[in-house]
């Protein structure tokens, strides 16, 4: 689905990404680990366009995207959900969604309001709720809505579980294998451990702007030694 070699990439003189490897797989959850500041934010920011890389290659479904506008990667069905969340306060949550919507997409699944609100019921119980009158649990679960209602091949979550209740966290641990099951390929980065042990398949840890880990889930798990050097604060 999505393959990067070599990303290198940098906020004016501060070169923050050196020569970043990853990729991901269609129906697969893959972490992108590290402490705040390590890069994670960048890496997704870079793959979706919003950050011109300096170097490398980022494909997207083979058809190479890093010289793209972030509208012209969206198109080709990667969507993206900011750590800022940047709803709309004053839109209703079904004018929200309806900012989202993009065409049927061969091979992606279907998004509908309706079917949102199956995956997240706390929007269906709010759906004339203006977007500045949600918690921020709320509001996260309405940005990754939006996202699908663009119907994606593949969804990149930049700290999904920040900031929220251990019931929201719960919640939207449940969506994202939800969205597992549908056939998404799904790129998170994190700090929580124990949500990304919840959800993904494989992880990558990045320190310092550069991939440190890669591996699956149950192998990081029983790796103390990584943990301890990279992702301990």
């Amino acid at each position: 689905m999505l393959e990067v070699t070599g990303l290198n990439a940098a906020y004016g003189q501060a070169h923050i990404l050196f020569d970043v490897v990853l990729e991901t797989k269609a129906g697969e959850v893959v972490v992108l680990l590290g402490r705040n500041g390590a890069g994670k934010s960048t890496t997704l920011k870079s793959l979706m366009g919003l950050v011109r890389p300096l170097s490398g290659e980022v494909r997207f479904r083979g058809t190479r995207i890093d010289r793209l506008q972030p509208f012209q990667v969206a198109r080709l069905g990667l969507g993206y959900v900011p750590e800022d969340r940047r709803i709309f306060g004053d839109l209703t949550v079904t004018e929200n969604l309806e900012t989202g919507r993009q065409p049927k997409r061969d091979g992606a699944a279907q998004w509908t309001p309706a079917k949102l609100f199956e995956l997240f019921p706390n929007l269906g119980r709010m759906q004339d709720r203006r977007g500045a009158r949600m918690s921020g649990g709320e509001q996260q679960m309405l940005t990754i809505a939006r996202t699908l209602m663009g119907n994606p091949l593949t969804v990149l979550l930049d700290e999904p579980s920040e900031g929220l209740s251990p019931l929201i966290v719960e919640q939207m641990a449940a969506a994202i294998l939800d969205l597992k099951k549908e056939g998404l390929s799904v790129l998170l980065s994190e700090q929580n451990l124990h949500f990304a042990q919840v959800v993904a398949d494989r992880a990558y840890i990045i320190e310092t702007g550069q991939i440190r880990y890669s591996g699956t889930m149950q192998e990081l798990a029983a790796n103390d030694a990584i943990r301890e050097q990279y992702l301990s604060l």
